[in-house]
């Protein structure tokens, strides 16, 4: 199924089951499949589950613009106007959780229950004066270069630590290899846009602003979204959140700590 977004651009979705409805942002370079784990779990819960692909990833077309952030949260605001959704519980991963950050701070939380931030590129990356704690931007380029230059070693070289299968968690090799394959698929425009916005994009003014209940769940082992950078802050940043640190999670916990995670969520919706 499509839907048009902000700008026209064809993007793919998926709509499954009836009830409170839930709709998944999804990370860079993944789209609805990355939700196998949730989406059925959910919908057997009494759920309605909607999730989409992000233009230039998955189903979705390729347009060469609209990457930006703003865009791309105003395509998230299109698919609940095309499917009237209002009560909605949003549940973002990685860049899907900065989407749904700037999509507040545009619009207001008129149609949001409440908002799950799991692994989220949140609240602002990048290191600069009134952001000491941040990453250098010298440490970016360096990763941004070798993107450009030999994109399948680039994510060949995460793939491993995207899991931290380094402290025991129990990834199959095909796992990694499909997780792989998946994010290979993205447009290549599509993958270096979003490195950029998730890196360069403050949201920190945004999350003060929240006014509905949020989780932020991060793992402690995270190697994409280091925890002391995002997810603690971010907990910090956004009046009266409930925050959920796994001691052994990478940035893939969403598979790896899977049941975790569903059971965290459950708990969240029912309160």
């Amino acid at each position: 199924m499509f839907f048009d977004g902000h700008d026209g651009t064809r993007l793919w979705y998926e709509d499954y089951g009836q009830g409170e409805p839930l709709v998944f942002v999804s990370s860079a370079m993944l789209g609805t499949d990355m939700w196998e784990y949730q989406i059925p779990y959910f919908v057997e819960r009494g759920f309605r589950c909607v999730a989409f692909d992000r233009r230039g990833h998955g189903r979705s077309d390729r347009p060469s613009s609209g990457y930006d952030i703003d865009s791309t949260s105003e395509d998230l605001a299109a698919l609940l106007d095309h499917l009237g959704l209002d009560r909605v519980t949003l549940v973002g991963h990685s860049l899907g959780g900065a989407e749904i950050a700037r999509y507040l701070a545009r619009h207001g939380s008129g149609r949001v229950r409440r908002v799950a931030f799991v692994a989220a590129m949140l609240p602002f990356l990048k290191r600069t004066e009134d952001n000491p704690g941040g990453i250098p931007e010298a440490a970016f380029e360096a990763s941004a270069a070798l993107l450009r230059r030999d994109r399948p070693r680039w994510m060949a070289q995460q793939a491993q630590v995207f899991f931290a299968t380094h402290l025991g968690n129990d990834v199959h090799p095909l796992m990694v290899d499909f997780t792989i394959r998946q994010v290979m698929s993205c447009a290549p425009y599509a993958t270096q846009a979003a490195q950029r916005e998730v890196f360069h994009t403050d949201h920190r003014a945004g999350l003060r602003e929240i006014d509905v209940p949020v989780l932020v769940v991060h793992g402690a082992a995270d190697f994409s979204a280091p925890v002391e950078v995002t997810g603690r802050r971010t907990a910090g940043l956004v009046p009266g959140a409930v925050y959920k640190e796994y001691p052994t999670a990478g940035h893939g916990l969403y598979a790896s700590h899977h049941e975790q995670l569903n059971a965290d969520l459950l708990e969240f919706f029912a309160g």
